[in-house]
């Protein structure tokens, strides 16, 4: 049974394992006429969301009620926060209602770990700042496991906006651990700094390395988190960095492209690659309620069959 799921760095290999194993189990659920296993009936999960959410937000309440969990839905905008409430007064409020679990996002990093001081209830990361989103890794190592059958050896191309993302932060630590090769790509700009002591290969040529991977992750330019010119502009970063019709040719046979979502369009990503690989991202979101399924399951110690 997990505490609580704030890193992937508080995680093994065999945890994960055992993560994905379950979402294995939990995947066919989704194709029953009725979608749901009673193993957290009377469990109370409140999604507190201070960040707006669309993929995240409902793949978890769907998780939650696909369990048979009451689901509390807690938006920023609308509530008692919009008045001044802090953090912990609401997370006191929220654990003199008996909430079992708790889903942070938050724009601030660490914001999930601190909820774990004030509260009783299991706290699960949905992304904290630019620091981590956990689910979100793991989701895409189910994504990979099924569709190349393994994790292990796999070569990983993660390309883009590192700096701000806690997507690849999360992932980066998740590979390593699973026993992946990662090189990480982008505009010096958004690439951390000593990103090299992460365990991984950094490149600032995207040509250079496409002939390599099993697994091209793009990862989305993040405007709202861009407080100043990273790059001359979304042309250029399309023409230097962004995947293409073109580029997507020299991909080896075989190779899957990812992407965490909400994809811009025509900037990370051309239309024609989006569509071309829609299978694939549209699994990481359809992967997404699986595991997130598990992860609530395991934390929640849930009992009974599936």
């Amino acid at each position: 049974m997990i505490p609580h799921l704030l890193n992937i760095e508080d995680l093994t290999a065999e945890t994960i394992t055992t993560i994905l194993d379950t979402a294995k189990g939990f995947s066919d659920v989704a194709l029953r006429p009725i979608k749901k296993v009673p193993v957290l009936r009377g469990r109370t999960v409140c999604n507190l969301f201070y960040e707006d959410s669309t993929r995240t937000r409902i793949s978890f309440e769907l998780a939650a009620k696909r369990l048979s969990a009451d689901v509390l839905n807690f938006s920023a905008s609308g509530s008692s926060v919009s008045k001044g409430e802090s953090l912990k007064d609401t997370a006191l409020t929220l654990q003199a209602m008996g909430v079992d679990a708790i889903v942070i996002r938050h724009w601030a990093s660490g914001a999930a770990q601190q909820l774990t001081r004030w509260v009783d209830a299991k706290v699960l990361n949905a992304g904290d700042g630019c620091h981590q989103h956990p689910t979100q890794a793991l989701l895409d190592l189910y994504t990979m496991r099924e569709r190349l059958g393994r994790i292990e050896g796999l070569r990983v191309v993660i390309c883009g906006d590192v700096t701000h993302s806690r997507v690849a932060r999360s992932l980066v630590q998740a590979l390593n651990l699973m026993g992946a090769e990662v090189t990480l790509v982008g505009p010096p700009t958004l690439l951390p700094p000593r990103v090299e002591t992460w365990g991984v290969s950094v490149s600032h040529d995207l040509d250079g390395v496409l002939g390599k991977p099993d697994v091209l992750y793009l990862l989305r330019v993040q405007a709202e988190r861009l407080h100043r010119q990273y790059f001359p502009s979304a042309r250029e970063y399309a023409r230097i960095w962004g995947m293409d019709a073109r580029r997507v040719k020299r991909l080896p046979a075989g190779a899957i492209v990812m992407h965490p979502g909400p994809m811009n369009r025509g900037v990370e990503i051309s239309a024609h690659v989006a569509d071309s690989y829609a299978g694939v991202i549209t699994a990481q979101v359809t992967n997404g309620i699986a595991i997130r399924m598990s992860c609530l399951y395991l934390m929640l110690g849930g009992e009974g069959g599936q």
